[in-house]
């Protein structure tokens, strides 16, 4: 299943993309998963129904926390997770809540991860490709990951129609819901990889 694990909407200041967009687009773009990971907030679950939709797309709420030592996709039960915690209180309550943290972006030249977090955190996932990220911030988290065994995935981190899906997560277990997401990440049962709908797409383009 490839999923996009790092989309926001206008929910997040900096997003032009609407819900609607992504619920409609997802599936021509040869996603059968999507997560919602808006900025510090889960709020886009009062305006969809998460888990399987009509047409076979799975949709699964999480978020982007925001702290001084990096970014962090979270999936778990944390819809009343209190803001502003640093990641040294953050990460042990996310493993202690049995959900799964994954370090977004951990190395773009602005605000990028304490390396001591990522190399200390227990359960910790890192995002391997970033579909915003230079080719040399991508090349960074390559080179943390022939260092440091961590389980692996890839985003988009869409803000717009024409980013989503560019970066997937390719997982080897049917995932249908949250549980099964965080599951499958804690396993480590994914890999993070460019989607090959945007290769082929390019490919018939260049005809």
């Amino acid at each position: 299943m490839l999923f996009d694990l790092h989309v926001h909407t206008q929910l997040s200041s900096c997003s032009c993309l609407r819900l609607e967009e992504i619920l409609a687009q997802a599936r021509a773009r040869g996603l059968d998963g999507v997560c919602i990971t808006d900025h510090d907030t889960m709020a886009a679950g009062r305006q969809l129904r998460e888990g399987l939709q009509s047409d076979g797309l799975v949709v699964v709420l999480g978020m982007e926390y925001t702290t001084s030592q990096g970014d962090f996709l979270l999936f778990g039960p944390f819809e009343n997770l209190p803001l502003n915690l640093d990641a040294a209180t953050l990460l042990p309550m996310v493993e202690k809540w049995g959900g799964v943290a994954v370090s977004a972006h951990p190395f773009r030249r602005v605000r990028p991860a304490d390396p001591t977090i990522l190399a200390g955190a227990e359960g910790l996932v890192l995002e391997r490709i970033n579909g915003r990220n230079s080719h040399r911030e991508n090349q960074q988290a390559e080179s943390w990951l022939r260092r440091y065994p961590l389980t692996a995935c890839g985003g988009s981190d869409a803000h717009c129609l024409e980013e989503l899906g560019r970066v997937v997560t390719q997982f080897q277990r049917p995932v249908q819901a949250r549980q099964d997401l965080v599951a499958a990440l804690r396993s480590g049962a994914c890999e993070g990889r460019w989607n090959p709908y945007f290769e082929s797409a390019r490919l018939v383009a260049s005809f």
